[in-house]
């Protein structure tokens, strides 16, 4: 196993991007797991404050894990504004699969991530289900865009149009599409985040949309997500075989 900081242009954002890869022994192929940050951290934080690396070790999987700034994984698409939608699904995946020995379809990629990377998995699963056999979040903020009662919301409702990226709206497409990725939630009893997780379960539950759901004891912490990153990590390790 291997760990690799890349620095490559992104085409979609027109500015050179980094992330961490880590790479399994051998010569693959392998499947990949794009895991993604929160909105304060960057391409770093998975493997500098959590043991993702010790954690696959005994798995042939990837580990591919891109910066997003605060672009929460969306398109913006005022004239200046970073597309980081198109970002991840045709630079990052782009280059990954051209550059490393992958699975290069939907049945060797899975995404996740925590708070806005949460919301970011689930997203883009989403919206591009052909692309990913697997999706999971941790302490995911999975109301963005549907609710204004967070502080700073008004600033993300005037960026980004909520008729695309409002999660649970998406899933009545996904649902009414009858997509099939596999779908994994989890967030702590303790964290702020915990009242629109448990909405968006029940929202999927009632539009029968299968998927995991699990609450723990902890709050909005790297000690919670480096505890279940594990379950993650066994999740799409599930999916992939």
């Amino acid at each position: 196993m291997s760990l690799h900081e890349v620095r490559f242009w992104g085409t979609a954002i027109e500015q050179c991007a980094s992330m961490m890869v880590i790479l399994p022994a051998g010569r693959g192929p392998f499947p990949v797991l794009y895991l993604l940050h929160g909105l304060s951290d960057d391409h770093t934080g998975w493997v500098r404050r959590t043991s993702i690396e010790r954690y696959v070790e005994s798995h042939h999987v990837a580990v591919v894990m891109p910066a997003s700034l605060r672009g929460w994984y969306c398109n913006d698409p005022r004239p200046e504004g970073w597309a980081y939608e198109d970002h991840i699904i045709k630079d990052v995946i782009g280059y990954v699969d051209a550059t490393f020995r992958t699975i290069p379809d939907r049945t060797g990629r899975a995404v996740a991530g925590l708070s806005m990377g949460g919301f970011g998995a689930l997203m883009l699963a989403m919206r591009h289900a052909d692309k990913f056999r697997a999706a999971s979040s941790h302490s995911g903020a999975l109301d963005f865009l549907h609710s204004h009662e967070r502080e700073n919301r008004e600033k993300y409702f005037s960026i980004f149009p909520p008729e695309k990226y409002n999660l649970f709206d998406l899933a009545k497409t996904y649902a009414a599409a009858g997509q099939n990725v596999a779908l994994r939630i989890d967030c702590g009893r303790e964290d702020v985040l915990i009242q629109c997780n448990r909405e968006f379960h029940a929202h999927l539950q009632s539009l029968a949309i299968p998927h995991e759901y699990e609450e723990f004891d902890g709050d909005h912490t790297w000690a919670y997500w480096d505890q279940h990153v594990q379950e993650t990590v066994a999740f799409v390790m599930r999916q992939f075989a």
